[in-house]
């Protein structure tokens, strides 16, 4: 195991506390694919099951992992296609995909001699690193944009015992924070920066080829700080170099149109530019200066892939669709797969007869505010049949 800068290629030693390389470039964890073991056999998915592709020991576990992969029978003959499935990733033990994540970086830390993590977050990352810190036994800090961040996922974080600290600005903001704390006041950052986060993201690949049997035509996700549409592809390269399986998936990664400066640069073929100022009612993609941007474009490139941008009208149609058309309730950035999804057929960018699993990404009791929000309770009724069978 080695890391490696995936700009200029130079390597250090993972033992090293290192978030990025000395040009500036992110890093890759490169494991011995010679070690791998072939456990695809569809039986007790958890994570840890595919331990030899980890670059940790199991040091701190909520049994994360093994969620669940539906068939969306109705939602798939409503919109004409052929194979389509969801990835609900809310079945987390703290309601989203960042418990994978946080399994493997915490454990790194520990592995490490180190007792206090750190982390910038829109909401989910907050949740998880104060639940694995708990587990964990050491100090969990939470910087988040004050004002911006959904109250069930701020509960999590403050049940879970984490010091959580607002910050003047939004996500970004408090990421430089924590960057910048992270050289200088010995705490281990756990944002998707950190090359070991994204080891524990890479299993949703691992668990789609192990829970269907095959690997899927695409995967369409939502994009945010960009870690997981790479750690996904990620996912599915070391299964093609093991030998495990014969062809790879096209990533699609959906953005907010108020926060999608990766969508935008691919649609426009110009070059990558933060947004300032990023808003959408998707908290969890709020994010105008993704970190992990470069990853995130090439898994889309060579997965010869697609960037997409969705309104905040179409995310929170398609969360409501997704609920009422299979009772599958997600927060509203994980309903921007959908949303692209429909959008990208109306537009003849993709293939019907294609299969095609969505990653949804967190609870929507994450954020139930925006349904409570934009719902009114119709009058009460009188307390009889009769009163009863009008509503009928």
């Amino acid at each position: 195991m080695i890391l490696r800068c995936i700009e200029c290629g130079k390597e250090y030693d993972p033992k090293e506390v290192r978030y990025r390389c000395e040009c500036g470039g992110l890093l890759e964890v490169l494991v011995d694919l010679d070690k791998a073991e072939n456990v695809f056999n569809g039986k007790n998915i958890t994570l840890w099951k595919y331990k030899s592709f980890i670059p940790a020991e199991k040091l701190v576990s909520l049994n994360e992992g093994g969620t669940p992969i539906y068939r969306l029978e109705n939602l798939q003959e409503e919109l004409g296609m052929k194979e389509l499935y969801v990835k609900n990733e809310g079945a987390n033990p703290t309601g989203s995909f960042k418990d994978r994540g946080m399994t493997v970086g915490v454990s790194k830390a520990l592995e490490l001699g180190i007792s206090k993590v750190i982390c910038a977050s829109t909401g989910n990352t907050s949740a998880s690193l104060a639940a694995y810190g708990a587990k964990a036994n050491i100090k969990a800090y939470v910087l988040v944009p004050s004002g911006k961040i959904a109250l069930g996922k701020l509960a999590q974080a403050i049940v879970y015992g984490a010091r959580v600290v607002p910050v003047r600005g939004n996500f970004d903001d408090a990421l430089r924070v924590v960057v910048e704390a992270s050289k200088e006041l010995g705490v281990y950052m756990l944002n998707s920066i950190n090359p070991f986060r994204l080891e524990g993201q890479k299993t949703i690949a691992f668990e789609i080829f192990d829970q269907l049997g095959f690997v899927p035509d695409n995967v369409v996700l939502p994009v945010g700080n960009a870690g997981n549409i790479s750690a996904i592809w990620k996912g599915f390269k070391e299964l093609y170099n093991a030998g495990f399986i014969e062809n790879l998936p096209r990533m699609i990664g959906i953005q907010a149109e108020g926060a999608s400066p990766l969508a935008k640069a691919f649609k426009e073929g110009k070059p990558f530019e933060p947004v300032r100022n990023p808003e959408t009612v998707a908290t969890a993609i709020r994010i105008g200066n993704p970190a992990n941007w470069p990853r995130a474009w090439r898994a889309v490139e060579e997965s010869k892939g697609l960037l997409e941008s969705v309104s905040d009208e179409e995310i929170l149609n398609a969360q409501k669709l997704l609920a009422s058309k299979e009772g599958i309730f997600v927060e509203p950035a994980s309903a921007s797969s959908l949303a692209g999804l429909i959008k990208l057929k109306e537009l003849s960018r993709i293939e019907p007869d294609e299969s095609y699993v969505l990653i949804t990404t967190g609870h929507g009791l994450k954020d139930p505010n925006v349904i409570i929000e934009n719902f009114k309770l119709p009058e009460p009724i009188e307390p009889s049949l009769e009163a009863f069978r009008e509503v009928l």
